[in-house]
């Protein structure tokens, strides 16, 4: 039982260095994630402001995970172009978008009244 664990471990992590290394979408996204823990830090934000921008990370990482898997399932098992193939990959897509959409929002939400502050004093 261990070693399954292991083992799933081991599978997770190699997931994870698949989209690192091979994903320009998932790059871009580890790089706007960096950027809002930068801010977070040089804005000090509170401990609710650092939940929110955790679980949106985490939501928009995760989901370009998913989207990343299901078109590989799809290229896989649907080679040639087929309507419904297509309308899964755009599915998946598009609830990376809002993720993200919904995250640029709620960024604005926690560092607009930060920077306004910041130009004001």
């Amino acid at each position: 039982m261990l070693q399954n664990r292991k083992d799933s471990f081991k599978y997770a992590f190699k997931g994870v260095l698949e989209l690192v290394s091979h994903h320009t979408n998932f790059k871009i996204q580890i790089g706007f994630a960096f950027l809002a823990c930068v801010a977070g830090f040089l804005f000090e934000v509170n401990q609710m402001e650092w939940l929110a921008i955790i679980i949106l990370i985490c939501i928009v990482l995760t989901a370009e995970g998913l989207n990343t898997a299901i078109e590989f399932i799809i290229d896989l098992t649907s080679p040639e172009h087929h309507p419904l193939a297509a309308k899964a990959k755009d599915v998946a897509a598009g609830a990376v978008l809002l993720a993200s959409f919904f995250a640029v929002i709620v960024a604005l939400i926690i560092f607009i009244p930060k920077l306004k502050l910041l130009l004001l004093n």
